[in-house]
């Protein structure tokens, strides 16, 4: 692969990543519309290590207290915060397997990669997420978060396989419809992240290790680097902006870019 090509999908896979504008529908775009060959799944798994990575470390402290929950979960203890945190997470993750598997087996996963659905999807939820934004509460902070506010996120997260959706975007919007800060809905929703990427990673590296050669090995290790410098960019500056900006910037750009595909596709 180009190294330039290469470069650019880590830097948009890593940017678009936790940002609520949607990564796949991004990487989705760029060779329907660019005219570059697709990537191939197996650089599809290695962005997303980078970005697995860059959550994991920023998030670390949080992690920790997840891994060490899973234990207690282990022992039959789930009043400890860490298993109450593990337990949701684990709850979250269920229905995005299970819709992934069932689009996978289906084929309706390739159906569902056109420009036309990407439209739709980012204009849509763009505004589902200004509506949530706006008149959402405030009152429900990251402790809140139990059993049934993780299966209802986890709800949310399982309509973003459709591309165009964003992960993080459809569980913040369920989340500010739950009344969490913005702060805290953010960090559950990437959070939730952890389980999910790290679950469709070895989805997708079971399909791709045995075709994996030194080339494909070596492209897959530098787009993972550019992916994890660049996410742990952008997730920092987002959770920081989150303090005192709302969410309407990235509304407006998915707005934008939602009718221009829109205009693309009919036209």
């Amino acid at each position: 692969m180009p190294m330039l090509q290469l470069i650019l999908l880590a830097l948009i896979q890593g940017i678009t990543e936790f940002l609520p504008i949607s990564s796949s529908g991004h990487l989705i775009l760029l060779p329907n519309l660019s005219g570059m060959a697709d990537q191939g799944q197996a650089i599809d798994v290695a962005v997303h290590v980078g970005t697995l990575a860059a959550v994991v470390l920023y998030f670390r402290a949080d992690v920790k207290v997840a891994a060490l929950g899973t234990l207690d979960l282990l022992r039959g203890r789930r009043d400890t915060p860490g298993a109450r945190l593990a337990l949701g997470l684990a709850i979250a993750t269920v229905p995005v397997v299970l819709c992934g598997l069932a689009l996978k087996l289906t084929g309706l996963d390739e159906a569902l990669r056109s420009v036309a659905v990407i439209g739709w999807t980012m204009l849509g939820f763009g505004i589902v997420l200004y509506w949530a934004d706006q008149t959402g509460g405030t009152d429900k902070v990251e402790a809140d978060w139990g059993v049934w506010d993780a299966l209802k996120m986890g709800l949310w997260q399982a309509v973003a396989l459709i591309p165009g959706t964003s992960r993080s975007g459809i569980t913040i919007t369920g989340a500010r419809f739950m009344g969490y800060n913005r702060h805290d809905a953010a960090k559950i929703s990437m959070l939730m992240s952890i389980p999910t990427i790290l679950a469709s990673g070895v989805l997708l590296g079971a399909e791709v290790i045995s075709e994996a050669d030194a080339q494909v090995a070596r492209d897959g290790a530098i787009g993972a680097v550019f992916a994890f410098v660049a996410a742990l960019l952008a997730l920092t500056l987002m959770m920081r902006l989150l303090r005192s900006v709302s969410f309407t910037p990235y509304v407006i750009y998915r707005v934008i870019l939602g009718a221009g595909l829109l205009w693309y596709a009919y036209s």
